[in-house]
Formats: structure tokens, C-alpha cells, sequence
């Protein structure tokens, strides 16, 4: 059973997005299937399925109380052998930043099949659907989630490691000219601070208002601290800590070029960010 929570893990979390909640549902199914002493034939495919059906009455349970204002999925480091995850079926960022749009069904059936490769047979055996709605709610899903995503290799990392080193040093410059360059012209920027942290715009979008917003942040917020590029999610990012606390994620969405980022997603929720804080150390 020691190996099932980290096998699980990205069942939970693809769904729901946090980790604390990802662990908890894991935690539960775990539990109950413990108390029943029960034998089952298939045990990984009967706790799979056990973990996404909790994951999906907690996203929907969540999703009620979540608040009108932007909320961004908890980032979570990918080359770190001190978490204890299974990983590489996460979905990327950006795409976890979209999977917002559908419903935690939609949800489900969209990762078990582009994620894990699940048929509709497969997922019809995992999730309370049939055969055809399973094909519904993925048809549904797709149309809610237009996504064009170039893969991330040890080539394209170099290549956005410097284009996120060009990007601060822009900002610490002031260099307006550069960062339009390097951002496209429709970028959007969001922020999410939580119950904690207030954030100076939620939401921001075109070049000369993020590049102006993040410029404005950073001098009057972030010169004291230490700025790291990381990989969170399969993506490039910019990690800013003070005191060995992380206190800002900025997750950069490249276009499928790899030349310019259209997409910030700023993590200043400190509950998010306290699984990232072994970066700091690394």
C-alpha cells in the first residue's frame, strides 16, 4: 500500500489542482478501502477508480465555495526526487489552467484519455458513464479546451531559461521595448493570491499593460529578492524568494514557437507555494 499514494497522485491532482486536496482524497479512498478488508481482484484499477470518482465529489464540492476571483492551480516542481510523486502524467500548467472551463466530469474523462491513454471502454469502467457519453463529454471537453502546446526538451528548456533571464533582466532595466519583443501582443496576465495576499491587478492583458504591471511589481515588491528560473508543471517559470520563502511563482506560457510568451500565471498564494520552497535549496 506504500506506493499507492504516489502512483494516485496525478489522478487526484490533474482534477482537482492542489496538492493538500489531491492528498486528501487519496487519503480517504485509501482509508475506506483499508476499513473494508476487502479483497478485489484488480486493486490499482479498482483505487483508481475510487480516487477519481472522490476527486470529482470534491471539485465539484470546492467549486461551490471557491470565490468570483481568479484562482490559479497549486504549481508543482518537476525535477525534484524529494516529493515523492509520480509526475510524468501531470498536464502541463497551461492545460490545468484551462481544464477550469469544464466540469469536473469533463475533467476526468478529458485527463483519462490524454493523459493515461484510457479508451471510452476504459474510462466507461472507471467513471459512472456510458460508452457514448464518455464520448460526449470528451467531444465537449475539447471544444471548451483549444490548446496548442509544443513539447518541452532539453533544448526548448535552454531556449526558455534565456528567454526568462531576458525577460527580468528587461524588468530590472525598465526596458519597455525589450519585453514587448518577448511578449505577444495579446498576453494575458493572472494572479492569485489567496485569502492572504492581495495581488494589484487579478487580471491584465496586451503587451503594454502586463509588461507595465510586472514591471511596476517588481520595483516596488520584489527588488530584495532572489529570482530563480524552474520548471513547474512541464513548464518554464520564474521563482522569487526572500529568506529561503517562496513568495511569488510566475509560470510563463511560450507560445508553440517557443519565441514569446501569451500567458502569466502569478502564484502568490502562500499555501501553493509552500511544496516549492525545496527549489530554494537546490
Amino acid at each position: 500500500m506504500k506506493e499507492y499514494p504516489s502512483f494516485l497522485f496525478p489522478y487526484a491532482y490533474n482534477i482537482l489542482g492542489t496538492v493538500d486536496d489531491a492528498k486528501d482524497a487519496i487519503q480517504d479512498v485509501l482509508l475506506k478501502y483499508s476499513s473494508k478488508n476487502i479483497t478485489v481482484e484488480n486493486e490499482r484499477g479498482y483505487l483508481i477508480r475510487g480516487v477519481i470518482n472522490q476527486s470529482i465529489n470534491l471539485k465539484e464540492r470546492l467549486k461551490k465555495t471557491q470565490p468570483h476571483a481568479i484562482w490559479l492551480p497549486e504549481p508543482v516542481a518537476m525535477e525534484s526526487s524529494d516529493q515523492g510523486f509520480e509526475l510524468r502524467e501531470m498536464v502541463s500548467y497551461s492545460l490545468l489552467f484551462l481544464l477550469e472551463r469544464l466540469t469536473p466530469k469533463e475533467r476526468a474523462v478529458f485527463i483519462l484519455k490524454e493523459a493515461f491513454a484510457y479508451t471510452h471502454e476504459e474510462i466507461a469502467g472507471v467513471l459512472p458513464v456510458t460508452l457514448e457519453n464518455s464520448r460526449k463529454l470528451l467531444s465537449r471537453a475539447h471544444k471548451k479546451v483549444q490548446q496548442k502546446e509544443g513539447k518541452i526538451t532539453s533544448e526548448t528548456k535552454k531556449e526558455h531559461f534565456s528567454q526568462l533571464e531576458a525577460i527580468i533582466s528587461a524588468i530590472r532595466k525598465k526596458d519597455l521595448d525589450t519585453l514587448h519583443q518577448l511578449f505577444t501582443k495579446d498576453i494575458t496576465l493572472y494572479a492569485d493570491g489567496g485569502k492572504k495576499v492581495s495581488v494589484v491587478r487579478s487580471y491584465c492583458d496586451g503587451v503594454e499593460d502586463v509588461s507595465d504591471l510586472l514591471i511596476y511589481v517588481f520595483h516596488n515588491f520584489l527588488t530584495k529578492h532572489t529570482v530563480k528560473p524552474v520548471v513547474v508543471n512541464h513548464q518554464p517559470a520564474l521563482l522569487y524568494f526572500l529568506k529561503d520563502k517562496v513568495k511569488v511563482c510566475q509560470v510563463m506560457e511560450f507560445t508553440p514557437g517557443g519565441r514569446q510568451v501569451r500567458r502569466v500565471s502569478a502564484i502568490l498564494d502562500p499555501l501553493k507555494l509552500q511544496n516549492l520552497e525545496h527549489l530554494v535549496l537546490e
